[in-house]
């Protein structure tokens, strides 16, 4: 691999201290041509400064501090102007005390980290305003019927222990996809694959539509057989279909369809496809970019704006895709589909 290639900048000094590398991400990020840092002293190509205003070569000395010291660890530099870089170094000696040979200086810039904090930023704030809402309720109910328990009737005990009961459901939630957005992010979600039956898991969710007051006949279930056999997470898929389900009954308009039909990954291996597809006004053709980002909300969406961010992340640990487009009725279309066979281990 050349320099050039590396995504990060590269700055290599020899033992006198001039530059005898400068890398094509260094010389972006630093604003300064190759040709201009090459043969130059170090400290002249980087004038670095700490965020207090001090010379870093200055405080670091690397060929004539310690002789035990190996490098510096990555911490925000600035550059002239104020530019925020990320610096780090590592000193290469012939042996563990002698004196520096080479000294190799890695950049890179702030703009990633910062998209980082901001998101995170976002979702505290996402997490704050979602959590006061149920908790106040809570609280209130509570402490009214702490209070004035004699003054009220049965009925509206009932009524403010239920509303207590869901908003404590609501906080569950919250708290079940904060998990869940930290483990796609590190990437330890975990799937406990099992043999999901998706037409059988389809006609649950749909159960429960109907039982929760929705019209049967606002369902419509097309299951394509046969199904090929499918290992998954029986509770991931669950919550995957509960998500999608709930947006187009929610969201959508009118009839909103589920197909289970058998498909092909996008590897070309055997995998089952669900369907859902609704009636509805539909997302627009730029939304649709950004609908499996974090805190996306149509413009009549309500709730946390994790639910299909979580979806895809859910999707994608099983070894499948999810798309969404616009339904042959108008409204919106979510697809994702699921590698078949049995895990590797049972073969």
């Amino acid at each position: 691999m050349l320099p050039d290639d590396l995504p990060d900048g590269l700055v290599v000094a020899d033992a006198r201290g001039r530059v005898v590398c400068f890398n094509a991400a260094a010389a972006r990020i630093t604003a300064t041509p190759p040709d201009e840092a090459l043969g130059r002293p170090v400290e002249q190509v980087l004038p670095l400064e700490d965020l207090e205003g001090r010379r870093w070569w200055k405080v670091t000395d690397p060929y004539g501090g310690l002789a035990i010291r190996t490098g510096q660890p990555e911490r925000n530099l600035l550059l002239p102007g104020g530019r925020e870089v990320l610096v780090s170094a590592r000193y290469v000696r012939p042996y563990r005390t002698g004196p520096v040979q080479r000294l190799v200086v890695t950049l890179r810039g702030t703009e990633a980290r910062r998209r980082t904090e901001r998101s995170h930023a976002e979702l505290i704030a996402t997490v704050a305003h979602e959590l006061r809402s149920p908790l106040t309720s809570v609280k209130g109910f509570t402490a009214t019927l702490l209070a004035k328990w004699e003054r009220f009737t049965d009925d509206q005990k009932r009524l403010m222990l239920e509303t207590v009961d869901a908003d404590a459901d609501r906080v569950t939630r919250l708290i079940t996809e904060l998990l869940d957005i930290s483990r796609i992010d590190s990437g330890r979600l975990e799937i406990h694959r099992q043999p999901v039956d998706m037409a059988a898991a389809v006609d649950r969710h749909v159960r429960a539509h109907v039982a929760a007051g929705r019209p049967e006949s606002r369902f419509v279930r097309r299951i394509v057989t046969p199904l090929p056999d499918l290992w998954a997470d029986p509770d991931k898929i669950d919550q995957v279909l509960g998500n999608l389900l709930e947006n187009a009954v929610r969201h959508g308009g009118g009839t909103v369809t589920i197909e289970v039909a058998p498909a092909r990954t996008k590897t070309g291996d055997e995998g089952t496809a669900v369907t859902v597809s609704d009636e509805g006004p539909g997302i627009p053709e730029e939304s649709m970019s950004r609908v499996f980002t974090r805190f996306w909300r149509g413009s009549k969406r309500g709730g946390t704006g994790l639910g299909l961010y979580i979806v895809k992340g859910i999707v994608e640990a099983h070894g499948g895709a999810i798309t969404v487009g616009r339904s042959p009725a108008g409204g919106a279309e979510f697809r994702f589909t699921l590698p078949a066979g049995v895990p590797a281990f049972m073969a």
